[in-house]
């Protein structure tokens, strides 16, 4: 359920960043999500399209560009991807490690007419 404030928040900078571009429309989002960020694309689209009517960004597409995890090993310092759950470095074979990327959540353009 947290996608819905989200995609509330998404609409909101949207509509502000038009708004300062003067726009009379907006045609395209494109967000950056992480693989670890635990946001639901098709959850987001949908949210998006019910509560976007009558606003500037009523019928805009969403574009999502995805980040994979990469883990940096606390004991050896090597950056790895994990496969699946697996989460052993596969350098010294150490379990976890700190998240360097895959949390992302971002606008990373906002398309206007």
């Amino acid at each position: 359920m947290h996608e819905l404030a989200v995609t509330q928040s998404i609409l909101n900078i949207a509509l502000q960043e038009a708004e300062k571009a003067q726009a009379t429309r907006i045609t395209d989002i494109r967000l950056v999500m992480g693989s670890f960020c635990g946001i639901v694309d098709d959850s987001v689209r949908f949210y998006f399209d019910f509560i976007s009517q009558d606003t500037l960004a009523e019928g805009a597409s969403l574009s999502f560009r995805r980040v994979a995890t990469r883990f940096r090993c606390r004991a050896c310092g090597a950056e790895f991807s994990p496969e699946d759950q697996d989460w052993t470095c596969p350098s010294c074979g150490a379990v976890g490690g700190e998240v360097v990327a895959g949390r992302e959540f971002y606008i990373e353009g906002i398309e206007v007419e």
